[in-house]
């Protein structure tokens, strides 16, 4: 379990945050079309998660905005955008705002990847969704970076993600 804050106010994690080294965990997510998307879906690219409680905040729209923007310059990456927003308000979201770099993902079905990755909020007013976090996994789906955001309403270090596979 890894405490981090919300507004100052102390609210935990299911588990710590992947690290670095270790195999990333299978999951299922949601597209805007309601098909079930995996980890091996994007194999043979480098996978940067931008985990978000919900891009109805403005602090998840901008680190979207800003992967959006940085990843149309990374080769064999793909960037996703997941959170427990319904896939139709994701896909609203993106298309209002012209990102059309990064997949949106829902655990709409499923809370299991948060768990998996230590992520799922388990107390606060934003129980059941997720913290803010970043990991970027290789090719081979090796954790190869993991920022769990320590104040939820902050944004994450993109430099470092993004620096770890440049």
């Amino acid at each position: 379990m890894a405490k981090i804050t919300l507004q100052g106010n102390t609210i935990n994690t299911n588990a710590d945050i992947l690290k670095t080294g270790i195999d990333a965990p299978e999951f299922t997510l949601v597209d805007s079309d309601l098909k079930d998307i995996s980890l091996s879906t994007f194999n043979e690219k480098y996978k940067i998660l931008n985990i978000v409680p919900s891009l109805d905040t403005p602090v998840c729209a901008k680190s979207t905005k800003i992967f959006n923007e940085k990843a149309s310059s990374l080769s064999d990456t793909v960037i996703l955008t997941i959170s427990a927003d319904l896939p139709f308000a994701m896909k609203r979201f993106c298309s209002s705002e012209k990102l059309n770099d990064v997949v949106p993902l829902s655990m709409m079905r499923s809370r299991n990847f948060a768990k998996d990755y230590g992520v799922l909020l388990v107390d606060g007013p934003l129980k059941g969704i997720t913290a803010r976090a970043v990991i970027v996994i290789d090719k081979n789906n090796k954790v190869i970076y993991s920022q769990l955001v320590q104040e939820i309403t902050e944004e994450p270090n993109y430099d470092d993600a993004l620096n770890c596979i440049t």
